[in-house]
This record gives structure tokens, C-alpha cells and sequence, in this order.
């Protein structure tokens, strides 16, 4: 049976076919007979016929889609301690005062040495409260060996000695890739500024745990957990009993594949960090922190930035002090890098001027 009305058909790749009604047709003088037989290009479809090929036609729109997460299978987050190394980077150069020489000497894959001349100034505050610039001279001598294991283990022995007496050694042994052992050690003239600490590092599929003992009865330990693939949580607690102190802080820690991080960091002492990254290129990186003092009603924002260009690291922040701060690396040739070092302290007047040479990687 054919309809009364007009019938308008949809494109088939490039053939186009018009449903005509019989009405029509028969005004045209085409019987019914030989309506059937009309071949390609234009045939004549039946209203429901017209209307299912219509409709195969016409595209479904996309659902979309989201990924399901199997938090069984979540990533491992930073360890805890790292847990603001991309902000660190921008907010906390390495700025001097006066003139540093670096050298570094490999004398086989494994072991090395260094050389440092550092001849500047360092800052003692006085009872005035205005501060004092005192000239130093230093030179330090280093060892490092570094070897690794056929899974990928770290271990590692580096050693410094100053001109001034005081000497520091580090060490580091992975018995496998879920269990590492650390230990720092600093030796000086004067007793408080000699200290030990020891470090065990645990880590799961997901997660990083630590345990610190060191001199002085501190006891430390802090867990970081991954609760999604971008987020990770956590918390730390230590205890000083020379001075019977201790406190609680809790973490949490969002990571982007594009680049970005956020961190929070709050403790019962009383502080209160939050650090952003973002990313704005694969040279170019900027920084953000906020830090709030509670008991001391005290609060500083700083801003930074982290640029790479083909043969220079430029890096600089301001913070809300009145210090801005910037340090320049700049790859001279092959293992060789010129230093610039600049901070100015408009508050307190307190300005540093440095600049160094580094050879060897």
C-alpha cells in the first residue's frame, strides 16, 4: 500500500532516491502497476519504509565515556618528603653571596670527586637586630661512589670535608625495591650542630612509608597513600625528647600527567603550606606557595618561576617580604656552566651579589 502524502527520502553515500506518494504519480500518468518496476537512481518507498531507512541514516550521537579506575592498580606516589620538589625547584634556588668554584673529577663509572672554593660573606644577626655580613672562606673536598644493582638498587657513599673542620657523610643501601636504608651523619666543633639520622624506606604498589631515628631521642614516621591516580593522602607524626616536643601533620598531594601539582601540608605546631605548579610548557613552569605561622601570626606568599632555554636554567621568585630572588645557569660548553646569583632584601636592606664557574657533570 502506498501513502497519501509526500515522502521525503535521506542521501545514501551519492545516490539520492525521492519517495514520491501514488498520489502524485497518478497525476503523472504512471500506474501502480509500474511503480515497482522504476529502477535506480529514483525508487518509491512505502511511508514505513522511508521512514526505518530514514532513521538507520541518521547518526547516533556519542555517549561518552568514562575511564573505570581500578584502585587496585594505582600509582606510586613521591615519598613524603618529596612531597613539594616540583615547587622547591622554582621557590627555593640556590642562591649565594660572593664567588663559588665547583669541579667535579670521574674517575671511572663509579667513583668521583669534587672540588669546592667558596669565598663570600655569611649573614649573623646582632643585638641590634640589624645584620652583620661576616667574609668566609671555604674549600670542601668530596668522594662520591655510586653503584647499582642489576634490579635497578641505589647504593651510594658520599663524603664531605670542610677547611673549617666540619665534616658529613651520607649512605644508602636498597635491599630490593620495597625496602631501602639511609643514614646521615654531620660532624662539627661545636656539639649542636653534630647530628645523625637514619631512615627506613618502605614502599608498596601504592604507597611510601618512613621511619626516622636520630640523635637527640627524635623519632619520626610518615605514610603517603595513593587514593586515586591524581590524588595521594597522608599523614606524619615525630617526637624530640630533648625537648618534649611532638606534633601531627597531615598531607595530601594532586598530580596532573600535564605537569600540574597542588600540595597541602598542615600541622598541630601551627603551619600551614599550600604549593602550586602549573605547567604552561615543557620549558616553562610556575610556582606558587602560601605559608601561614599560626602561633606566630605570621603569613608569606611566594611566587616563582622555572625556565629552560636551549642553553640556560633561569629561575626567580618574589615573595610578599619584599625579596626577589633569581639564579641563572648558563651551559658555556660541555660540562661547563657560568653562575649568576642575585637576592635583594628591600625590607631589611640586605643585598647578595654572587657569581661561579661549574666543571664536570
Amino acid at each position: 500500500a502506498f501513502c497519501d502524502c509526500a515522502v521525503v527520502g535521506t542521501c545514501l553515500s551519492l545516490c539520492v532516491r525521492v519517495c514520491v506518494c501514488a498520489c502524485d504519480l497518478i497525476k503523472m500518468g504512471v500506474s501502480p502497476s509500474h511503480m515497482s518496476t522504476v529502477g535506480s537512481p529514483v525508487g518509491f518507498l512505502s511511508c514505513e519504509e522511508a521512514e526505518a531507512e530514514a532513521g538507520a541514516t541518521i547518526a547516533t550521537p556519542a555517549v561518552p565515556t568514562t575511564a573505570i579506575v581500578d584502585y587496585m592498580e594505582l600509582p606510586r606516589p613521591v615519598k613524603y618528603e618529596e612531597l613539594q620538589k616540583e615547587a622547591m625547584m622554582s621557590l627555593k634556588p640556590e642562591c649565594f653571596e660572593g664567588f663559588r668554584f665547583d669541579f667535579m673529577k670521574h674517575l671511572n663509572q663509579k667513583f668521583s670527586l669534587s672540588h669546592s672554593v667558596y669565598m663570600g660573606s655569611v649573614d649573623v644577626p646582632s643585638q641590634s637586630g640589624q645584620t652583620v655580613k661576616v667574609p668566609v672562606g671555604t674549600y670542601e673536598f668530596g668522594a662520591n661512589l655510586i653503584t647499582q644493582g642489576d634490579k635497578g638498587e641505589h647504593r651510594w657513599l658520599i663524603g664531605r670535608m670542610l677547611s673549617d673542620g666540619r665534616m658529613s657523610g651520607r649512605c644508602r643501601y636498597d635491599v630490593s625495591d620495597a625496602l631501602s636504608f639511609k643514614l646521615q651523619a654531620q660532624l662539627a666543633q661545636e656539639a649542636m650542630y653534630s647530628q645523625i639520622m637514619a631512615d627506613v624506606d618502605l614502599q608498596g604498589t601504592d604507597w611510601n612509608a618512613q621511619v626516622k631515628l636520630g640523635n637527640n631521642e627524635f623519632y619520626g614516621v610518615n605514610y603517603l597513600q595513593s587514593v586515586t591516580p591524581t590524588l595521594a593522602m597522608g599523614g606524619e607524626a615525630f617526637w624530640l625528647g630533648s625537648q618534649r616536643k611532638s606534633g601531627v601533620g597531615f598531607a595530601a598531594r594532586h598530580s596532573e600527567s600535564a605537569g600540574h601539582v597542588a600540595t597541602c601540608q598542615v600541622a598541630t605546631t601551627g603551619l600551614l603550606s599550600l604549593t602550586y605548579v602549573h605547567k604552561a610548557s615543557e620549558k616553562a613552569a610556575l610556582a606558587s606557595d602560601f605559608m601561614w605561622n599560626w602561633n606566630a601570626r605570621e603569613a608569606t606568599a611566594t611566587f616563582g618561576y622555572d625556565y629552560m632555554l636551549r642553553q640556560c636554567r633561569l629561575r626567580g621568585r618574589v615573595d610578599t617580604n619584599g625579596v626577589v630572588a633569581c639564579f641563572l645557569e648558563e651551559k658555556l660548553n660541555v660540562g661547563v656552566t657560568f653562575l649568576l646569583s642575585a637576592e635583594l632584601d628591600h625590607s631589611s636592606k640586605n643585598y647578595k651579589f654572587g657569581f661561579g664557574m661549574s666543571i664536570g657533570e
